[in-house]
């Protein structure tokens, strides 16, 4: 196991992060990176491989105005991906992916190697979810194997971006 992989994976277990994945391009590679490590359970729920536009409305989800509004490759159906899964699990923290691996371009010229991603977390008494879109080099499989690598590496950073934005001082509303 690479050392970091090995991190984030101390990282999810020391935090008590359950994780579940919503993935599209990525067809379950994420979840598969994650459980070939030994003691999985222990920070991984469960996994939704929504190849298709129906899949990701019926298994997680996403609403048919937002695939319309926005295309399968968008932040907006990532997030929506994530929070769906999310809900349907017993977890608090989701990734989805959602894009263009390749060789051709997508719907509406969309260049290979473009992935959206979302990370949603359970948080106070809500879900906070990030989104990104980055576009990796390469054929069809090594753009499906640095999106994994790339969407599991983020997991602390939006974790952690949580914490920081608690931290915070907030200022209170001034008194009318």
């Amino acid at each position: 196991m690479d050392h970091q992989l090995q991190s984030v994976l101390r990282y999810l277990q020391d935090n008590k992060l359950k994780l579940v994945t919503a993935e599209s391009c990525t067809a379950g590679m994420i979840a598969s990176t994650l459980a070939d490590e030994p003691g999985s359970g222990c920070w991984l729920e469960c996994a939704f491989v929504t190849y298709s536009e129906e899949a990701k409305m019926r298994c997680i989800g996403v609403k048919p105005e937002t695939i319309k509004r926005h295309n399968l490759t968008s932040e907006e159906v990532a997030r929506e991906m994530a929070e769906g899964a999310l809900r349907a699990a017993n977890a608090n923290v989701a990734i989805s992916d959602t894009g263009v691996a390749g060789p051709g371009p997508g719907e509406g010229g969309i260049p290979a190697g473009t992935i959206c991603f979302a990370w949603s977390f359970e948080h106070k008494d809500g879900v906070t979810t990030f989104s990104e879109t980055r576009r990796f080099d390469g054929d069809r499989n090594a753009v499906r194997h640095a999106a994994t690598d790339y969407a599991i590496n983020r997991i602390w950073h939006y974790h952690n971006a949580l914490a920081a934005d608690d931290a915070r001082p907030h200022k209170l509303p001034e008194a009318v």
